[in-house]
Parts: structure tokens; C-alpha cells; sequence
């Protein structure tokens, strides 16, 4: 059985897609771009300030499953700049922590939906 999961505590989704579906014991989370929820606009700042809201907006949709970022098995980072890996990177290392880290692929994109800087997806299991 699958299940929509949708919160007011992050951007509505922006296309015929749902913030996340959990299916079985499994959470397929949809990507997430620096939108503030509150205006629907991209949050003004640099890479920084855009990889802090993403991670606002994926913890809002992962709590509304009763997730947290220990559930998150597996993450995809898009970059428009794959010069800003390093930054993203130790903005990411602040949220997933613990003895297991979810698997990740992180690879630069061409560009992203309302000219984000990047984008970031997870599945997340509820063991």
C-alpha cells in the first residue's frame, strides 16, 4: 500500500508529483530546491543559505512521515555548480550523522527548477 505524504512546513510540490509517498517501510522522498514554504520563492543568499533550506524542507517532509535523517538510506545531490560540492558537503555533514550514512550520488545538473543552485531526494526506510 502506498500513501501520499504532504506538509504546509515544506514548499508544495511545483508539478503533478507528491512531497513524498511512503510505500511499505519505505519513504521515496521527491527532490527538494531552497524554496522558503511560507513565500514559494528561492531563499536569497548563496549555495549556503540555499543548502540550509533544502535540508529545512526535506527534515519538515521527513517528519511528517515520523522520519528523521537516521531513517535516510539513500540521498541524491544535483548541483547546477560542481564547484560547490565542498560547501554542500559540510552543510550535509551537519544532518547526517551517525555510524551508518545513507548511500549518496551527488553529480552536476545542466540547471534546476527556478534557477536553484541544487536539489536534494532521499529514500528513507522506518526499520
Amino acid at each position: 500500500m502506498k500513501k501520499q505524504i504532504a506538509t504546509n512546513a515544506a514548499p508544495k510540490a511545483v508539478g503533478p508529483y507528491s512531497q513524498a509517498v511512503a510505500a511499505g517501510d519505505f519513504l521515496f522522498a521527491s527532490g527538494q530546491i531552497p524554496l522558503d514554504p511560507a513565500t514559494g520563492e528561492i531563499v536569497e543568499g548563496g549555495i549556503e543559505a540555499q543548502a540550509e533550506r533544502v535540508f529545512l524542507n526535506l527534515k519538515a517532509v521527513l517528519n511528517e512521515a515520523g522520519l528523521d535523517f537516521s531513517d535516510v538510506v539513500s540521498a541524491t545531490v544535483y548541483l547546477v555548480d560542481i564547484n560547490d560540492f565542498a560547501t554542500v558537503n559540510t552543510i550535509y555533514s551537519t544532518h547526517f550523522t551517525g555510524e551508518i550514512l545513507p548511500a549518496r550520488c551527488a553529480f552536476q545538473v545542466a540547471a534546476l527548477p527556478k534557477q536553484a543552485k541544487l536539489e536534494i531526494s532521499c529514500v528513507a526506510y522506518r526499520g
